[in-house]
């Protein structure tokens, strides 16, 4: 007798099990965990849902669990499972469904050791180890459930809305299917792609298909315990769970189910069993649903033949049908070898096929109404959109009516819509943004294919007025005057030709239609399909006559005699021969900027231009360019209509892109749909042909022009605080723990003794820990050297002094002096600054807590005036991004403070704000990037040359963002005092951030040191940038800088560059503690072009190293010049730490001589050159003299009777 489907179903499986047990029982033993090591722990056999882990896997005939731990432990990944006997796969997490089994249905053994187990058909022998952690795939947040990892779409986004309100610095899964459900109520799926993008949508459309989650390993910017998608990959949410149709294979090497060993589908059955989902068997098939998803193997699994597929079968998991809709009461004829698939010319007697499109920009084709059902055909889809004048279906499942097609929805060839219909074994029903259109009339082309069986719906023709065609065409006679007809023509094809649509017209004819574009200001009018009216100024998209007028065979609705134009046809009125234009084309020129064609982008998952900016619904060729340019990248390619990047042109050669035919750049720009901007993965590309950006100089390596980096001597510790000071030799401040457990903390290097590392070196000593301390050189006679602020409790408070002594050769004696009972700041501060002012008192300014703690965003005065710090809004409302704010005396008397992305001027009395200066522009897609620490740049001030008549300048060079750590290419620079200050932008030439600059004698700089990325901070950079730049501010704007040598020791964080008295910069320290990058305490000299050309160093002496102001001060020469002219320099003297500078300054002082004998003019006053010591140099030629230390200003504040009391000595004034 027949037996029922159940019935036939639940005895295959239950004979299959039966088999399976007498196959599987057999002596296996699960290895103990410490025989795998690593931390692995036997977590026991698991249901895999294919997968339930999938990050990672391989295949290996003599597969052991060992081995398979192994590899995942190298991929890095925290789980391990072995499948099938010789299968392994590696996650992160388990899918949902994988729940645990019991261990004897983990019974084959293992191919590489047959007393394993290594698991079953669709079940895993697990194990899982602590020693990864890291972040994980987020399981879902606000009804959004992770339906996994998939690919960017082949020629289009996955998701087609990008999402511009959630700032990539701050993306989480969250944020992201948030904002999609805020930006439309429709969007049931979210992704979130290279870490910080969002995009959404109601489909997977454009060939996006599930990957493994190794693809998606790019954490969340906003969240770094949760990934957001990898390049090329998006983590996809599903909201209520609606997924389209997806696929879950029966793994095994098996063309058809008839070829499956019983055991092997038992275990496919048995999995729809055993999953935690609902289960039900209706009619042929077996089902499994969970909310509204249900998964279904066809009757075909009964007999064999209906799933047969080479080397998989496949259960087919498709979404629920929406309630409502209509089925199809005529179901397709059977499938002929020829016919199908196919689309057919026609459905019924009504609907003719229109062509393969596109959906719209921003909206769909087809508006008016939609459904969705896993039984669509293109009968039941006529059906639902009878009264519509078009129907398209989409993604074989999705039914769209409306009575025109939308702007920016344009034909695609036919091949492109190739998905069957879900209701139908032989028509297409379009793809993934792609519709399959049919309208009320006459076609719009030929069908894609052969018709196979045409689904057939009887919908009622047109009735009333102008209803049906006529084969009659008098001419209009009412038309506006000098109005003639002009044919008709074909619409549609690249969308429509007249960008104005009017209301629909039951009354139209071709005199109304003319004369109300004619009313409207418009010069052509357009009649469609009866009652449809169009206007414009010309035709548009490329429109083309029709083969003949003929094809216009649509009655006017208002006038059965004339005819209205037909299906994709348009009867065309207008005042003059009609012009026509070009349908979307990428622009060929924008100003400067010149077309170079359509470019292959995320070649080896890698973007061909670096910035990217998002220009929802706004974004223009002109737009894009615009901003590229004004940030200095010389080249942009935008990309699927509202995707903005900029770099360089010689990215394009770097990251492998070539170029690809113009054809694959086909979406319009979201802003201008006349022009197009992109592809999916294609840039259209533009290069920046005006008068350029910049121009750097690339001397040959090896070159003198390209300097040197000499290796000095083996360091004792890893200093984060270096300085020279006035008796030649150089101290070393290293924060506490860092170095050796004998590190005292502080050392002195006499420079002239380095020769023999053993007396070159001398222990010093602290009491607390200066970790992230401040420090400047006092003005008063000694040069004395202060050192403010710490790390944390009693370290924030201290006020550490040290008077140098000795000399080169000659060992020095003094320490460091400090006694917190006598003298400490009133607020404690970790990442202060301190700057000494015009008067001779040192201010020191911002800070936090210590130890992470709470900003301290005031400023007070040393020595103790009676007044309690002064708090700064400013500094409270920039935390944390402001610490080791840039500071500096103005010659207005300001003192200028740049912090974070902000600068202003302060009252030097009452430190009320003067003037706000504009923000610093950062990244060219984050106004929110930031120059000082934790978004470290590094800042100098920029040379003041006699007779000192023009505003200082202030230049600050890199820096990064907070999320992603795009560390900046570009240097900025702006005049204080000038009238209307503003910042200059000038492009380095790569990313710099944790970056120090020195500088140099002859009015140079050079910046060196850093990362290519990330921030500030132990572990959160990456990529050391080891080339040096030299800066030469004499040089036009955006022509200053030349790519020197190149080091071979990483300087991160911790690292410091100085000037030193003979010219060279003296470059130390790097405490990245990233894994990766040693902590470094060799120390290295740069050694810059003008000691490298072979050119004799000129010689001086100098009796006066104490100057007052507009002072006239001789010094003679060793020899007359012999390379040029004599010049002189004063750099002041620096505390270099984190990128600051502190005490920074370079001034040209007026020069004269007679032979050997020289007059040098000192600074004119307090705010051109504040009190201090600064190195002096006298240039031949702009070769440097061995410089010497030289006091200007004297000491004005009496620091040198300051502290009293004990523990401290002072110098006296």
């Amino acid at each position: 007798m027949r037996t029922s489907p159940i019935l036939s179903l639940a005895a295959l499986a239950t004979l299959a099990a039966g088999e399976a047990s007498r196959l599987f029982k057999r002596g296996l033993v699960v290895p103990a965990d410490a025989q795998l090591g690593n931390g692995w722990a036997y977590q026991g056999c698991f249901v895999d849902v294919g997968r339930t882990i999938s990050a990672a896997s391989t295949d290996d005939a003599q597969m052991t669990n060992e081995k398979c731990a192994q590899y995942c432990f190298s991929k890095g990944f925290p789980i391990a499972g072995t499948e099938y006997a010789t299968q392994c796969y590696c996650g992160s997490q388990l899918a949902p469904g994988g729940v645990q089994a019991a261990d004897t249905d983990c019974g084959m053994a293992c191919g590489g050791n047959e007393t394993q187990p290594c698991g079953g058909p669709n079940r895993l022998s697990l194990w899982k180890t602590r020693q990864i952690t890291g972040p994980l795939i987020n399981p879902g947040v606000s009804g959004w459930k992770s339906i996994g990892c998939h690919t960017e779409g082949t020629n289009g986004r996955a998701l087609a809305q990008a999402i511009g309100s959630v700032p990539s610095a701050e993306m989480t899964v969250a944020k992201c299917a948030a904002a999609c459900k805020n930006s439309d109520a429709g969007n049931v799926l979210a992704g979130l792609e290279y870490g910080g993008e969002c995009y959404c949508g109601k489909n997977l459309s454009n060939g996006a298909k599930k990957t493994s989650d190794g693809s998606c390993r790019m954490v969340c910017n906003g969240n770094s315990s949760e990934f957001c998608g990898g390049p090329g990959a998006l983590n996809v949410y599903d909201y209520g769970m609606q997924v389209p149709t997806r696929y879950v294979p029966l793994n095994g090497p098996f063309d058809s189910i008839m070829d499956m060993p019983r055991a092997h589908l038992a275990s496919r059955l048995a999995w729809l069993r055993d999953s935690p989902w609902v289960r039900r068997l209706v009619g042929g098939s077996c089902h499994r649903s969970e909310t509204q998803a249900q998964a279904q193997t066809t009757d075909g699994a009964r007999h064999g033949g209906e799933l047969r597929r080479k080397r998989q079968a496949t259960l087919i998991v498709s979404s629920a049908s929406s309630g409502g809709a209509p089925s199809s009461s005529t179901p397709s004829a059977g499938l002929g070898p020829s016919a199908c698939p196919s689309q057919p010319t026609a459905v019924g007697s009504s609907w003719s096929w229109y062509g393969c499109y596109t959906e719209a920009t921003n909206m769909r084709a087809l508006s008016d109404k939609t459904y969705a059902a896993d039984s669509m055909t293109l009968a039941s889809c006529a059906q639902f959109c009878a009264g519509s004048q078009y129907f398209g279906v989409e993604y074989s499942r999705e039914c769209y009516c409306g009575s025109k097609l939308n702007a920016g929805s344009t034909k695609a060839p036919a091949s492109d819509c190739s998905m069957l219909c879900s209701g139908s074994k032989c028509d297409l029903c379009g793809a993934g943004n792609r519709l399959s259109v049919y309208t009320l009339g006459g076609g719009g082309g030929a069908g894609a294919g052969t018709a196979g069986t045409t689904s057939v719906v009887n919908t009622p023709s047109i009735t009333g007025t102008g209803a049906g065609t006529s084969s009659q065409a008098p001419v209009p006679t009412g038309l506006p005057a000098g109005w003639k007809t002009y044919g008709c023509w074909v619409d549609g094809v690249n969308g429509r030709i007249l960008d104005k649509q009017l209301p629909d017209d039951p009354s139209l004819t071709l005199e109304s239609c003319a004369q109300a574009c004619n009313a409207a200001n418009y010069t052509i009018a357009g009649a469609e399909y009866s009652r449809q009216c169009f206007c414009g100024n010309d035709i548009v998209n490329g429109g083309t006559t029709a083969k003949s007028d003929s094809e216009c065979n649509t009655a006017c609705a208002g006038n059965a005699k004339e005819n209205c134009g037909g299906g994709g046809r348009m009867t065309i009125m207008s005042l003059n021969t009609p012009v026509v234009r070009a349908p979307p084309a990428p622009a060929p020129t924008v100003g400067s900027w010149q077309y170079q064609g359509c470019y292959t982008d995320n070649v080896n998952n890698q973007r061909t231009f670096f910035w990217q900016n998002i220009m929802e619904k706004t974004m223009t060729p002109k737009k894009c360019l615009d901003l590229c340019g004004s940030y200095g990248y010389a080249a942009a390619g935008l990309e699927y209509g509202q995707e903005c990047y900029c770099g360089d042109p010689p990215n394009i050669q770097v990251r492998g892109s070539t170029k690809a035919p113009d054809s694959d750049c086909n979406v319009v720009c979201a802003g201008d749909g006349s022009l197009i901007c992109g592809g999916g993965n294609r840039l259209t590309t533009y290069f920046w042909k005006g008068d350029p950006f910049y121009s750097w100089s690339f001397p040959p390596a090896g070159s003198p022009d390209a300097g040197s980096y000499e290796f000095l001597i083996g360091g004792v510790c890893i200093p984060l605080i270096t300085s020279q000071a006035v008796n030649g030799k150089v101290t070393f401040l290293e924060k506490w723990g860092t170095g050796p457990p004998n590190s005292t903390g502080a050392y002195e290097l006499d420079l002239s003794l380095v020769g023999d590392a053993a007396k070159a070196w001398r222990a010093m000593h602290v009491k607390t820990d200066i970790f992230c301390a401040g420090g400047v050189t006092l003005p008063d006679k000694a040069g004395r050297q202060l050192n403010v602020g710490g790390w944390s409790g009693d370290s924030t408070y201290g006020v550490r002094l040290y008077t140098p002594d000795g000399s080169p050769g000659v060992a020095s004696q003094n320490d460091w002096q400090e006694n917190a009972a006598v003298l400490k700041l009133q607020n404690g501060r970790w990442y202060p600054t301190a700057m000494v002012m015009a008067n001779g008192s040192v201010l020191v300014i911002g800070g936090e807590e210590g130890s992470n703690g709470k900003p301290v965003p005031t400023l007070e005065i040393l020595p103790y005036t009676g007044t309690k710090p002064l708090y700064m809004e400013w500094l409270e409302r920039t935390d944390p991004n402001n610490l080791y704010p840039f500071t500096c005396v103005l010659p207005s008397g300001g003192i200028f403070v740049a912090y974070f992305n902000e600068a202003r001027i302060l009252n030097e009395n009452t430190f009320a704000t003067i003037k706000t200066l504009p923000n610093m522009p950062t990244a060219v897609n984050d106004p929110m990037g930031g120059r000082t620490y934790p978004l470290e740049g590094t800042a100098v001030l920029l040379p003041q040359k006699a007779p000192y008549n023009d505003p200082l300048g202030v230049l600050i060079c890199g820096g990064s963002t907070n999320g992603p750590g795009n560390a900046l290419d570009n240097c900025v620079s702006i005049y204080p005092d000038a009238a209307n200050p503003t910042w200059a932008l000038e492009r380095m030439p790569s990313q710099r951030v944790m970056s120090c600059m020195a500088p140099l004698p002859d009015g140079t700089y050079l910046i060196l040191n850093g990362a290519f990325h990330g921030v500030a901070g132990f572990g959160l950079a990456t990529g050391p940038n080891m080339n040096a730049l030299l800066y030469d501010p004499s040089k036009p704007l955006g022509s200053r800088i030349t790519v020197m040598a190149n080091t071979t020791v990483a300087r991160l964080y911790h690292s410091e560059a100085i000037t030193l008295l003979d010219g060279r910069v003296l470059v130390s320290g790097s405490d990245p503690e990233d894994g990766v990058n040693p902590q470094e305490y060799r120390v290295e000299t740069f050694t810059p072009p003008y000691l490298k050309r072979g050119k004799p160093r000129p010689t001086f002496t100098i009796r006066n190293k104490d100057w007052g102001y507009g002072q006239q001060v001789s010094f003679t020469l060793g020899t007359a010049a012999r390379n040029g002219a004599i010049s002189a320099s004063l750099l002041g003297s620096v505390s270099s730490t984190h990128g600051n500078s502190m005490g920074a300054r370079t001034l040209l002082p007026a020069v004269s001589c007679t032979l050997t004998t020289c007059t040098v003019t000192s600074p004119p006053g307090k705010y051109i050159a504040p009190p201090g010591w600064y190195q002096f140099f006298v240039l031949d030629g702009g070769i440097p003299a061995v410089g010497v230390f030289v006091r200007i200003g004297g000491d004005p504040a009496g620091l040198g009777n300051w502290p009293k009391g004990s523990g401290f000595s002072t110098p006296g004034v």
